[in-house]
């Protein structure tokens, strides 16, 4: 069926995960980038989904709302050839949106066994999974997953914090992960980088910093140098907390923190990761209700936008000369 025989709702009326179909970008299903729900995802190249949870907060919640939020910033991005590379990435990968990822939300002991069970599924597929949140706990059962398939993983990691504070091995916090996951072995710290850093914390455990002020220095190009030399040909996982954003441009999130990068810089390092053998994305902690004019919204849909034109790119997509 063409693009032409289907005028609306194409994320019900698809029959296949490949191609796109005409929408009216103020109406419609509101899939990301109008692809098909379904989980049904033999063939898939990457799956989409959300993970709507945030009681892991330690100030402002309302990232739970985010996976909806993303969904709906993303459909200007489905309407025209993705810029600035100028083709269609789905004349070359098979993305379907397979929901959110459900749990009880008065049992939240069980919430990293539901996550890693969802996470597993998907992976088991073959699929790269690019999940939304949530809050960024819930990156911590998505590392599980993909360390259980790939053994210990590369973890390129975009925030304000670098949620490494020290806990017990059994809270439920988005600020200390990280140290959990370093110290599991789940993640190869010498083999990670994080970036955009503007808190302190005098235990970096052995993770490479590149704090916000380095990179207002060194620019872009600097950084993602600096990204490949650490990662190298590591499997690697993406993990994108939106507050890596200054806050003038990502105000709709639970923990703001002045001085970090702009959306052009950050899309900039993220489209000049292509060559790393990136397994999986997440973006997290979209807070809807702190948003203005869904800019913030509107920032994560297009880093999680241009990742799926990267796997195209891998899949042998060619940007049109002269942009970008």
């Amino acid at each position: 069926m063409s693009k032409f025989e289907i005028q609306g709702d194409s994320a019900f009326r698809s029959e296949s995960l490949l191609g796109r179909h005409w929408e009216m970008t103020y109406g419609g299903t509101l899939s990301f980038l109008r692809r098909k729900y379904t989980r049904d995802i033999d063939g898939a190249d990457i799956v989409v989904s959300g993970v709507p949870y945030d009681c892991a907060t330690s100030f402002r919640p309302g990232a739970r709302l985010g996976p909806q939020a993303i969904r709906a910033a993303s459909v200007q991005l489905a309407e025209l050839p993705s810029f600035p590379f100028g083709f269609d990435p789905f004349d070359y990968v098979a993305v379907a949106d397979y929901g959110d990822c459900y749990f009880d939300f008065g049992y939240p002991h069980h919430v990293v066994e539901k996550i890693e069970e969802h996470a597993n599924t998907i992976i088991g597929s073959g699929a790269r999974m690019l999940t939304f949140g949530g809050d960024h706990f819930v990156t911590y059962p998505l590392l599980r997953a993909h360390a259980h398939k790939h053994g210990p993983i590369s973890l390129v990691h975009f925030d304000a914090h670098p949620d490494t504070w020290e806990d017990d091995g059994k809270r439920l916090d988005h600020g200390s992960m990280f140290a959990r996951a370093a110290e599991e072995g789940i993640v190869d710290p010498g083999r990670s980088v994080q970036v955009g850093i503007r808190t302190y914390n005098a235990n970096r455990y052995g993770f490479t910093v590149l704090d916000a002020p380095w990179i207002h220095r060194h620019g872009a190009a600097r950084t993602v140098e600096e990204i490949r030399r650490v990662v190298g040909d590591h499997n690697a996982y993406l993990t994108f907390d939106i507050d890596c954003l200054d806050p003038s441009f990502a105000p709709g999130t639970g923990t703001p923190v002045a001085g970090g990068l702009s959306t052009a810089t950050a899309l900039e390092i993220i489209r000049s990761l292509g060559d790393l053998e990136i397994i999986g994305m997440d973006v997290v902690e979209v807070a809807p209700a702190y948003d203005q004019s869904e800019i913030t919204a509107i920032a994560a849909a297009t880093l999680a936008h241009d990742f799926i034109c990267l796997q195209a790119i891998r899949k042998g997509a060619v940007p049109v000369a002269g942009t970008g």
